[in-house]
């Protein structure tokens, strides 16, 4: 019987368009956003950009626009595109979200991920604790953006993470103030060790509690930093 799914000489797939290449720059550069792997104020430069992606000039100018629609970059005067710097108040209004959908999201996950993702959590925040203890700055913001990726995912809640990751999006080059300005405090134990322990333990309620405690608590010097300089872009980079 003849496939009429697939007819004489259809490969199955299609060329590699420049709205595709465009869509996988677009994803590299906002997955390194959530990582944390830039801080505000950093300036693309485009064709140097290009060069590092291996892309033509084209696709990065189209994702980087992609992104200043989304808010994570801002084009200043001159053109030039840099990653958005955030105030005080708006941390907070992004937290105020996050503390909701994070929270809606851990409780979700609770009864769906894994042992062996869970497991992957506990990895994570044993590289989050390491990187804290060596210095590694950046390694400690992306373990810690993997912690807590890695439970919103579990959740089974594909809409609920697409904002998140939106809003991690615009959250993750923040964090890299955390250090050497504002590590994360905690009165007791890390709130990570309550989320892992409730997690094995299914509880949903602890779980959504101490996911929005980590935040609260993990966070406070972070707001007392964008509080005292009001922005982002007035706080100096390590070093100068």
């Amino acid at each position: 019987m003849a496939d009429f799914d697939q007819m004489p000489g259809d490969t199955g797939v299609g060329p590699v368009t420049r709205d595709s290449l465009t869509g996988l720059v677009y994803n590299n550069l906002r997955q390194a956003l959530m990582e944390g792997r830039f801080w505000p104020g950093h300036r693309f430069k485009i064709r140097d950009l290009a060069a590092t992606m291996n892309v033509s000039e084209t696709p990065i100018r189209e994702a980087l626009m992609q992104l200043v629609r989304g808010r994570a970059l801002e084009m200043q005067a001159g053109r030039s595109i840099i990653v958005s710097h955030m105030t005080a108040k708006q941390y907070i209004e992004l937290r105020t979200v996050r503390l909701f959908l994070e929270g809606l999201a851990a409780e979700h996950a609770t009864t769906r991920i894994s042992e062996a993702d869970i497991d992957k959590m506990a990895a994570y925040h044993e590289e989050l604790i390491g990187a804290e203890k060596e210095q590694r700055w950046s390694d400690a913001v992306r373990a810690n953006w993997q912690f807590h990726h890695c439970l919103y995912d579990g959740s089974d809640l594909p809409e609920v993470l697409a904002i998140l990751d939106d809003i991690w999006m615009r959250n993750g080059p923040l964090l890299n103030f955390h250090y050497p300005y504002a590590p994360p405090t905690y009165p007791n134990e890390h709130q990570h060790l309550s989320v892992l322990k409730f997690l094995r333990q299914r509880r949903p309620d602890q779980v959504r509690e101490a996911i929005q405690a980590d935040m609260m608590e993990g966070g406070q010097k972070l707001v007392r930093l964008l509080e005292r300089y009001g922005s982002t872009r007035t706080i100096p980079l390590p070093g100068l």
